[in-house]
């Protein structure tokens, strides 16, 4: 389904993840996905991917056995173990037996149907899949980390551990043991058999510092060799026949050139090996950051490696390696590997050097862009932190992928080229930051000083407005920055001066328009290509039209519902120039809408221009809309992404969907058309994966109507992101971070993952559970044992698993021992608050008689005593015996012993004691153990002192998440203001305003903030009406009925409108009023959309419109023109037999209070109308909404018979018929012909009457609208002849149907049949003599003006066809010519456009190929010249629509032929008319053809 595809990165930590067969197949896991890419020594290319596991993809090995190199398999964390088929792409079978996290796999090389797996408990399963047998053995109570099946005895398989043990076992003996192999001393990452089936001697001697046990025997002595590659820093040989250790070579540290050491480098080693087939002597090995070396174990000196990519820098990895495997392929040994870099490179093991790189994707495609100058460049913002820049139109190398990852510490979720100058690429991130990158230097990026609070999600670059507007052309920049992101603000930046601070855009909007009221926070924005003007989305569901650089606002769309996720304007190269006014939106729900904003943008209007429907509405998404892009090579042509998992291409024009891709695995996030290829478009999604693919090679055309199945993943999704954060609480948080946000420095991210809106926290788990496999190896402060990816709790489980009961048991006991000390404390004394004067009462009796004798020496003399000072030292216990100087050295002294012992209660209540209050409060402070009765205390100390520990108290309570305690408190020292923010800022926000209100003034502005605050809150969560409740009570009453009407339900609205009028938001309630109307008048709910009008005085023309379309409504319903039922009616509006432009006034009058004597209230009535935008007529408009637009019409013209304007009744009346036969309804002109005109020609005839002579516009209108009623009237003659002469040769009326659209007369003389619809229109005609046969009637038909400007309209599409599908065919040929290798279906599109072309060539026979230079010039000088002949028509016939004069041409030759009602003399003329102006298309094919069967 894809041309080219970037695929999610290879997990991480993995013994063995990826494997390449014989055929160059390299398989690799990324998340619960195996990509399968095929290998070649110059190139690698995406060829499928095995979908089937729920959880990472833990393992993954091909079968090396002949003959059956399409099998293949995969380990999974969800616990399975599955054999696949990779031609087939399906399962073949599955086991799961594993009970535990399965850590390797490997797939016999010597028993073809042989898969052996481990896991971390120790079990290794064996299984035979052809007869789906299973065995488990459990060898070692140990970690497995890896395990690899001997390639030359069927029954070896050797297993490396955690601890670094190595077990050699015989699978056909139950796994028993054949030698345990010790030296490692830490975790072993890989293993990998010498393909030599014996052990020649290598130069080096046994090592000495190996251990070996034999559990069988000591081996048979045809082994083979066996190398280890260690977390310890070595690789092993090992000889498997003696069990011993032979070699261990060191890994060499390689200081790159360019970059310093980095300290910790060795602490994130993975140390993989790989013993290539074909080469004994040589084992490549992982080096500390990336590098490969590859070892020579014959070579004797120090120096037995060499370094692959060595030649030039940047061929190596820049971070660990992880995997590696071999193929030969076209005579070369080719090593393909994978690392944490996010990239699988292919090396060259005959020269050692750098073959390609295939880049792959380690988190969600956020936003992709084409450069606009760069041909080819595309731009990637991942959520890896890093942004790649593709070169898509390279020729060599296909994946031509540059990185960025310097200064980026978050998502890349922005990302905007700059127009004009080259290599300037603007990106956002999710923590809020912006910057600029040199995409062609190596230099870090400007970053703006200004950061958004939350994620950054729509970049743009636009021309200057104030402030950066002011000033000379050379003082300014040409184009600004601007940034939307999640909290709503589009700030300015200066791209000269990144340092600055940026501007808030709302300020100049607020000062330009005058605005008071609280802006609705923007979503996204997007400028005109011209920059002329700009649009916005705001959360609302409005979008915004601002005129640069003023930002005026001159229109505001009031169409969806939802928070705007994506605008796009069409672009403004188009053959049609109209087109580059429209503008495509797309928000949370599924509708992409697009609006012609060319009469609001062209037309200077003082007030802005409100938009309430659409251009073209596209339904078919199941899900919110996430990117919009309009193709740079058609007319008219968009594709949209969706959550629903699918992108869909459009053709505006027609309103129809042309082509769906599904090629995604979730959800698609953004998008973009190919600058170069008309054919090919790239989209990004959640699954981690770019796709290019081509329009043209889709099988389907509508989006899928279901999410096929994502809910349900959805699901799974949250049980398994569940199940991992269980596993994260026994890691590190800093590992577990790191490992999906690293840079590729190797240096650990410092900077956290930024929040973002509440919606991104589920991608930022999907995120971690999809590219962090396991956790990343730790810094070295950790202890060892808990710095592997292995670490959960593997020895505690392995307990429980082995004597679970015994456990059990003993934690009993040790509880009831915990109990009978805790019982003893309770009847022991109470520690002493006088230790030290304690202690030394209880020594010896000749020493308490010695200190009788001190103390009666210190009373009774007065002098000093020497070295004796009571109350410190060894005479502590006689400060309590003397003066209080002495006591208070004793209680410093018994203050210092209880710091020692950490008794700080006892501190404080000896300085209590002594009256140092402050003292026991600053030390309950500082312990952070301030109570309700020390704070009780406090004021004895003081104000200030009692006020300090009143604050302090406050801040231990809010640490205790005493929020409601900790404001009481702060009222006690009167500070209201810090308590109520003290609520607000923990969410207390009803017991803040209830505070705020008991407290403070009534217009203090604290509680008008606190209640905007609160509104803000309840907004975001979705509780609009507690949040319009906010507002009222913050007098804010625009921004309640705002939020009323989020929900968009008629209920909502209605609501909001009336809550806007009692706010005396007029215009507001006048918009919304409106919107709900109109929900209600397509409901066909008639009364409750007048109820909802009649609130408002200023909305009389709205309800006079709304009464005609009901009026119309039920006066078509007993016709067959509405075969629907309405939910409500009035009275008044029963359809009676009285004409109905004199029943309409009737009503008005009557029902409305219409005085219709009072021109100056009508005309104010006609103007109000007048500025209704009805948008042309389209075959995809709903019949209710052209119900409306033909009521509109019929509106203005009773209006305008009202005020005498008998040209703009004509006008009105000719609109309103016309109508329905520009949209192909019949039906409908029949009947408003019946309606409008009852009188048939007579009323034409007086309306004609009416006209002034020298009214030329006017006249020419009611010639058109006498031409339609003739139109009408021709085919219900035609229909009522062809009905009767069935009646006549068949007796009973044929059921065939033919359109006026559709008039082929060759197919009509065959079918001769009638539609029952338009044969009942016709009864009337049959009753009265036929028009058909008079001479005026049908000389108002055949008006040759109006004949020769259809006809020019009509060639010019042609020919604009042609140069388009000349344009095509052109730029895929060059296409084809530059990269012949990705187009290998190239023969076949010159073949298809010239074909194309050659249908659609012109009388002169110019086929329009390739290989005529002179054909595109000589279209377009037609183009030019058609478009002259049409100028130099006279305006009257452009102005007004007219039947199609050549489709009555043909009906006059079919009915001359069957009947003799036409004149025969105007056969000429119409012969005439049609060799003229009928040489293109169907209408020749028909009258040649019909002439040539008519005889003479």
């Amino acid at each position: 389904m894809h041309e080219r595809l970037l695929p999610a990165s290879p997990n991480w930590y993995c013994s063995r993840c990826s494997d390449t067969n014989i055929n160059g197949i390299l398989g690799f896991g990324a998340k619960n996905t195996i990509y399968l890419a095929k290998v070649t020594p110059a190139s690698s290319t995406i060829v499928g991917e095995l979908s089937g596991h729920k959880e990472r993809v833990s393992g993954f090995a091909f079968s090396q056995y002949a003959g059956q190199e399409n099998l293949c398999v995969s380990s999974s964390d969800d616990g399975t173990v599955k054999i696949w088929d990779i031609d087939q792409r399906a399962v073949l079978t599955e086991h799961r037996t594993h009970q535990n996290t399965i850590s390797a796999v490997h797939w016999s090389p010597v028993e073809k149907s042989l898969v052996v797996s481990g896991d971390e408990k120790g079990i290794v399963v064996c299984f035979w899949h052809s007869r789906n047998d299973v065995h488990s053995f459990f060898p070692e109570p140990r970690t497995i980390f890896c395990l690899s099946c001997s390639p030359h005895n069927e029954n070896y398989v050797a297993v490396g551990y955690k601890d670094g043990m190595i077990v050699l076992i015989d699978v056909s003996k139950k796994g028993d043991v054949i030698h345990r192999l010790r030296g490692h001393d830490d975790e072993i990452h890989a293993l990998a058999w010498s393909p030599q089936p014996h052990e020649e001697v290598l130069y080096n001697r046994t090592e000495e510092n190996t251990e070996v046990t034999n559990g069988v025997g000591d081996g048979d002595g045809t082994g083979c060799y066996l190398a280890s590659g260690s977390r310890d820093q070595t690789v092993r040989i090992w000889s498997t026949a003696r069990g011993k250790g032979v070699m261990t070579l060191k890994l060499p540290f390689l200081k790159r050139r360019g970059a310093g050491a980095d300290p910790g480098v060795k602490e994130r080693l993975w140390l993989t090996v790989h013993w290539p087939r074909g080469r004994p002597n040589h084992v490549v090995s992982s080096c500390f950051g990336g590098e490969l070396v590859l070892w020579d174990l014959t070579k004797t000196g120090k120096q037995k490696w060499s370094l692959l990519g060595a030649s030039a820098d940047g061929q190596n990895h820049s971070r660990i390696v992880f995997n590696m495997s071999s193929v030969h392929m076209d005579q070369r040994h080719l090593l393909i590997s994978t690392s944490m870099d996010r990239e699988i490179k292919c090396w060259d093991l005959d020269t050692l050097e750098w073959c390609w790189t295939l880049p792959t994707l380690g988190g969600f495609v956020y936003a992709m862009s084409f450069s606009p100058v760069g041909t080819g460049a595309l731009a990637l913002g991942v959520g890896d932190n890093m942004i790649r820049v593709w070169n898509t139109l390279a020729i060599q190398n296909q994946y031509d992928t540059k990185v960025f990852w310097q200064g980026i510490k978050s998502k890349v979720t922005a990302l905007a080229w700059h127009p004009v100058k080259e290599g300037s690429l603007a990106f956002g991130t999710d923590d809020g930051k912006v910057g600029i990158y040199d995409v062609y230097s190596n230099k870090p990026p400007q970053t703006s000083s200004s950061y958004h609070r939350k994620t950054v999600y729509t970049l743009a670059w636009g021309p200057p407005v104030p402030p950066l507007s002011f000033g000379n052309s050379g003082d300014k920049p040409s184009y600004s920055l601007y940034s939307c992101a999640g909290e709503g603000v589009i700030l300015q930046h200066d791209p000269w001066k990144l340092s600055g601070d940026a501007t808030n855009i709302d300020k100049v909007i607020r000062e330009t328009n005058n605005i008071k009221h609280k802006l609705s926070p923007h979503t996204d924005m997007c400028w005109k290509p011209d920059g002329r003007a700009v649009a916005i989305g705001n959360e609302d569901g409005s979008i915004d039209i601002y005129e640069a650089p003023s930002l005026r606002l001159v229109c505001s769309i009031q169409q969806h519902h939802k928070l705007i996720n994506a605008l796009c304007w069409h672009h403004s190269h188009s053959t049609q120039p109209d087109l580059q006014y429209l503008l495509a939106s797309g928000s949370n729900n599924a509708l992409v809408y697009v609006h012609d904003l060319r009469s609001a943008l062209e037309t200077a209007v003082e007030s802005p221009v409100l938009l309430t429907e659409a251009y073209r509405s596209l339904s078919g998404h199941t899900a919110k809309i996430t990117g919009l892009d309009w193709s740079p090579h058609h007319d008219g042509r968009l594709v949209t992404v969706c959550y629903d998992g699918t992108a869909q291409v459009w053709d505006i024009l027609k309103g129809e969907p042309l082509v769906n891709y599904r090629g995604h695995k979730g959800r698609l996030l953004c998008v973009q058309w190919s600058p170069v290829n008309s054919d090919l478009i790239w989209t990004g999604g959640d699954d981690f994966t770019v796709q290019e693919w081509a329009a043209s090679k889709q099988e389907h055309t509508n989006p899928p109507k279901s999410k096929r199945g994502m809910e349900h993943e959805k699901k799974k999704g949250q049980t398994v992101k569940s199940k991992g954060k269980k596993k994260k609480k026994t890691g590190t948080k800093k590992g577990q971070a790191a490992e999906g946000n690293e840079s590729p420095s190797g240096e650990e991210d410092k900077g956290g993952v930024g929040t973002g809106p509440s919606e991104n926290e589920e991608e930022e788990e999907e995120e971690e559970r999809g590219s962090t496999s396991t956790p990343l190896i730790s810094d070295s402060g950790l202890p060892k044992e808990s710095r592997s990816p292995m670490d959960r709790s593997a020895a505690d489980r392995m307990q429980n698993v082995v004597k679970p009961l015994p456990t059990v048991k003993k934690e009993v006991k040790e509880e009831k021992r915990k109990e009978k000390p805790e019982s003893l404390l309770k009847k022991r004394k109470p520690r002493s608050i006088l230790p030290l004067s304690t202690s030394m009462d209880h020594r010896p009796k000749e020493q308490l008689q010695l200190d009788c004798l001190t103390l009666a020496q210190v009373k009774h003399s007065h002098g000093a005593l020497g070295q004796c000072v009571p109350g410190s030292g060894d005479q502590i216990q006689l400060g309590l015996f003397t003066d209080r100087e002495a006591l208070y050295r004793m209680f410093q002294e018994e203050e210092e012993s209880h710091v020692e012992a950490g008794h700080f209660d006892s501190v404080m209540y000896l300085r209590l004691w002594k009256g140092d209050v402050a003292g026991a409060l600053k030390l309950a402070t500082e312990r952070g153990e301030l109570s309700d009765h020390l704070l009780s205390l406090a004021p004895m100390a003081g104000y200030k002192v009692w006020a300090s520990a009143v604050e302090a108290y406050v801040k231990q309570l809010c640490l205790q998440e005493q929020y409601l305690k900790a404001a009481s408190h702060l009222l006690s020292i009167h500070k209201v203001y810090e308590a109520v923010h003290l609520l607000k800022s923990h969410q207390f926000y009803r017991e803040a305003i209830a505070l705020a209100k008991a407290r403070l003034q009534a217009d203090d502005p604290a509680l008008r903030e606190l209640y905007m605050s609160w509104a803000a809150v309840l907004e975001k969560d979705g509780h609009y009406s507690a949040a319009a409740k906010c507002y009222l009570a913050a007098d804010a009453g625009f921004d309640a009925a705002k939020v009323s009407a989020k929900k968009g339900d008629v209920t909502s609205l209605k609501t909001a409108a009336n809550l806007a009028r009692v706010a005396g938001e007029k215009d507001l309630s006048h918009s919304l009023s409106l919107r709900c109307a109109k929900d209600l008048m397509l409901a066909q709910d008639w009364l409750a959309a007048q109820d909802i009008l009649s609130a408002q005085e200023t909305l009389l023309s709205q309800r006079l419109l709304l009464c005609v379309a009901e009026l119309l409504t039920l006066r078509l319903s007993r016709t067959e023109v509405v075969a629907w039922t309405c939910s409500s009616a009035h009275p008044w509006a029963t359809p009676s037999d009285d004409p109905f432009l004199r029943v309409i006034p009737e009503v008005w009058e009557r029902e409305f209070n219409v005085d219709l004597s009072d021109p100056d209230k009508l005309r104010a009535v006609y103007q109000q109308l007048k500025t209704t935008d009805a948008p042309p007529a389209n075959a995809s408009v709903p019949l209710k909404q052209l119900l409306s637009h033909v009521a509109l019409h019929v509106t203005l013209g009773v209006l305008s018979w009202l005020l005498g304007d008998w040209g703009s009744v004509v006008e009105e009346l000719l609109r309103a018929v016309a109508r329905g036969a520009e949209v192909g309804n019949f039906a409908l002109t029949a009947e408003m012909c019946r309606i409008l005109l009852p009188d048939g020609l007579d009323s034409v005839l007086f309306l004609k009457q009416k006209l002034s002579p020298e009214d030329d516009a006017s006249l020419t209108a009611a010639h058109n609208l006498e031409a339609f009623y003739c139109y009408q009237q021709m085919y219900c003659d035609w229909w009522n002849q062809s009905h009767q002469a069935t009646k006549l040769t068949n007796g009973h009326a044929s059921s065939s149907h033919q359109t006026p659209g559709e008039v082929q007369m060759e197919d009509a003389s065959q079918n001769g049949g009638s539609d029952p619809d338009v044969v009942a229109l016709g009864t009337e005609g049959d009753a009265r003599s036929t028009l058909c046969s008079s001479l005026s009637f049908w000389k108002v038909l055949l008006s040759e003006p109006h004949a020769m400007a259809q006809a020019t309209q009509r060639t010019i599409a042609e020919v604009q066809q042609r140069v388009a599908s000349l344009i095509q065919q052109h730029s895929s040929s060059q296409v084809v010519q530059s990269h012949p290798e990705t187009h290998t279906d190239s023969q076949n599109l010159p073949q298809n456009s010239s074909t194309s072309t050659e249908q659609g060539a012109g009388p002169g026979g110019q086929s329009g190929s390739l290989t005529d230079a002179d054909s595109l010039p000589a279209l377009t000088a037609l183009v030019c010249e058609h478009h002259k002949t049409l100028a130099n028509c006279p305006e009257y016939v452009k102005k007004f629509p007219f039947p199609d004069v050549l489709e009555c041409c043909l009906v006059f030759l079919y009915m001359e032929r069957h009947s003799a009602s036409v004149p025969p003399q105007l056969r000429e003329e119409v012969l005439g008319l049609l060799r003229k102006f009928g040489t293109t298309g169907s209408f020749q094919k028909s009258w040649q053809k019909f002439v040539s069967q008519s005889p003479e």
